[in-house]
């Protein structure tokens, strides 16, 4: 009988130092994943350094460039300045550091900006491999190839043995592979490390043809000595939908990044503009009450953000449409038509998710 109680007492003390254990590393385990849940947000460090640091380009008219009075100037550079104002107050309190195609991903990885906002393409490889997540999708793109007007080429088969300019580290150099090898086209691709060397050597003639993004080749035509000498092909070789990216892993970051852009979508739909945006501070509607933070709607301190964050934006920034038009639209050199930029209302592919 005192073997069995000795045996019974003996198996009792293994299974509580067992359990025991057990607790022990859920414990620990649950401290290692409080610990990593707690990481510091890129949100948090932006409000307390007061300032956002946003990766541009200086160097493309109407979407990234230095204007004459010697500032950043352009659509994202624009939409930029709209997450400065939803997410400090004051689409001022910015800093742009200008980068190629082949520093802006490692400017992003190394955290030497907040925020991607730079005629960047959302990939597969660049949302899962590269490490970057990215916000809604502000301008609907494809690639081109532009050509000289008297060179006789109207279709992808007439560069059959022509030489194409592409620069590298973009998406555009497999796009053109995959569509001359559907046409059954040859050709030769030479790379450049940035957009100003492809085309000093499309003007200088040592190259037959370049091909970028529609809107990139639009936007450079009017650089070149004589625009008017230069068409650009009826031909679209790919998707290129271009969206602000931040670091992966950080969702309080890109949901503070992502609304900001559908405040900008949904202002636009609500006809809202940096104009009149006060007279729609007192609104019955719903909708339009939870889109400027009134009447004690709370949607943006849910984000981090001040309750007023999409009235900020577009008081100090503008709808995405004001945006659009102040850049890209009739009144300036590139006259880009809004096609699949415009609302979804409109026939287009703009569409903000719901406040609510």
């Amino acid at each position: 009988m005192k073997k069995s109680l000795s045996l019974l007492f003996s198996v009792m003390l293994v299974l509580v130092l067992a359990l025991t254990g057990c607790s022990s590393k859920s414990s620990s385990d649950g401290k290692n994943n409080g610990a990593k849940s707690s990481a510091k947000s890129m949100l948090e460090t932006v409000k307390q350094r007061g300032t956002l640091k946003a990766g541009v380009n200086d160097a493309l008219p109407g979407f990234g460039y230095i204007g004459s009075d010697g500032k950043n100037t352009g659509f994202d550079v624009d939409i930029a300045r709209a997450i400065a104002a939803g997410v400090l107050g004051d689409a001022n309190k910015i800093e742009f550091r200008p980068l190629s195609a082949t520093e802006r991903f490692t400017a992003v990885q190394s955290k030497e900006v907040d925020v991607l906002v730079r005629n960047t393409t959302w990939t597969t490889n660049r949302d899962a491999e590269v490490g970057l997540s990215f916000a809604p999708v502000t301008f609907y793109d494809g690639q081109g190839i532009m050509v000289p007007k008297d060179s006789g080429i109207k279709t992808l088969k007439d560069l059959e043995g022509k030489t194409i300019g592409v620069e590298t580290g973009t998406t555009t150099e497999l796009n053109l592979a995959d569509q001359m090898k559907a046409a059954g086209v040859n050709y030769k691709a030479q790379t450049f490390d940035n957009a100003d060397a492809v085309i000093a050597a499309y003007e200088s003639g040592s190259i037959d043809a370049w091909t970028t993004d529609k809107s990139g080749l639009v936007s450079r035509q009017s650089t070149l000595k004589n625009p008017d000498s230069h068409v650009i092909l009826d031909a679209t070789l790919s998707k290129e939908p271009l969206a602000a990216a931040v670091l992966d892993n950080d969702e309080k970051w890109k949901d503070a990044v992502s609304w900001i852009v559908y405040a900008l979508i949904q202002a636009e739909e609500f006809g809202i503009t940096s104009k009149n945006v006060d007279e729609f501070k007192n609104s019955d509607n719903p909708e339009i009450q939870r889109l400027l933070g009134e009447k004690d709607n709370n949607l943006g301190e849910q984000l981090g953000l001040s309750n007023d964050f999409a009235y900020q934006v577009i008081k100090q920034v503008g709808n995405y449409g004001e945006i659009y038009e102040r850049n890209l639209g009739p009144d300036t050199p590139f006259k880009l038509k809004r096609g699949q930029n415009a609302l979804y209302k409109d026939g287009g592919l703009l569409y903000s998710i719901p406040f609510r």
